[in-house]
This record gives C-alpha cells, structure tokens and sequence, in this order.
C-alpha cells in the first residue's frame, strides 16, 4: 500500500477518487445514481412509516375521545334533557372517524371501508336504541333518544322511532313512565 501522500497525488492525476483507488475500481455513475436512488426510496418509507404510526395515533386519540363524550354525556345530563343524546351522538360520529381512521390502513376497498362505518353507525344506533329502551323499561325513565315532545295537562309523550312513552305527572311524586306503543 502506497503512502497516503501519494494516494492523494494519483488521485488527482488520474481523476479518481481515493476510495476508488484503496477499492482497486473505478465507480461509475451507475452506481452513484443507483446508491442515490436507494438513498431515496429509504427515506420516503421512513416518511411513509412515521405518517402511518401518527394516523394509529391519532385514530385510537380520536376513538377513545369519542367514546369519553358519549360516556359522559350518559352521566353528567338527565334524560329530559336532549344536550345528551346530542353529545352522545357527536361522540359516536367522532368513535367511528377514529375506526375509519384505524381501519384505512387495512382495508384497501374504499367499499368496505364505507360498509364497515355504515356497519358501525348502525352498531351505535342499537347500542343507544337498547339502552334508552331499557332505562325506560326497567328504570322508569324518559327516553333520551326522542324525537317529538308533546305536553298536556300533566302529561308529557315522548315518541321515539319504535315507541311512544307516556310521563304522566311530571316532576311530582306521583310521576309514572309507561311505554305505549
């Protein structure tokens, strides 16, 4: 092996570079296109990696988010009140945006990612039909999910979409809850 020295002379009197020289080779621009072009294509699946681990991120944020407000809008409002079946519905549409979110990566079919939302909204409306069904049924209370209010003279009917309750003597000891329909 010649001196260092002298490495750095024939370099510059060959026109090669000294790892070309130690390597006993000559490298073309092939190869230097070829090593740039790898360069690349591993840094845009390290990209490409880090926006997939922020969408896990952010979808399971956004399902456990959604899943807070419609737990807390069953505890903290009343059932007479209609702000918690609006949250509980908000917080529905935000758990299934973080499916979506979780599931884009899996399911490649634009098709089945929409059937299995649609699958997850009609899961939720069974969910919230079940349980306002049986707070009336079994607790005697009003339900949460109506749609029309009618008052009369110390009656008030709830109509949901598959019953009618009935709230005879509202707000007095004497109140009963009865499903009509």
């Amino acid at each position: 092996m010649p001196d260092i020295s002298l490495l750095v002379e024939l370099a510059e009197f060959y026109q090669v570079s000294i790892p070309e020289i130690i390597d006993g080779e000559r490298k073309s621009e092939k190869v230097k296109q070829e090593t740039k072009d790898t360069a690349i294509k591993m840094a845009e699946y390290s990209k490409n990696e880090l926006n997939t681990e922020k969408i896990k991120i952010i979808s399971v944020f956004l399902m456990t988010f959604g899943v807070f407000i419609m737990i807390s809008s069953f505890a903290v409002f009343p059932n007479e009140s209609s702000w918690g079946s609006i949250y509980a519905i908000i917080g529905g549409m935000i758990l299934t945006a973080g499916i979506y979110f979780r599931i884009k990566p899996v399911l490649l079919k634009r098709s089945s990612r929409i059937l299995c939302i649609a699958g997850c909204a009609v899961v939720l409306f069974g969910i919230f039909t079940v349980s306002d069904y049986i707070a009336v049924s079994q607790f005697h209370q009003v339900p949460r999910f109506s749609y029309e209010k009618s008052y009369g003279e110390n009656i008030v009917e709830h109509k949901t979409l598959f019953y009618t309750v009935i709230q005879k003597n509202p707000g007095t000891e004497n109140e009963n809850v009865e499903i009509e329909k």
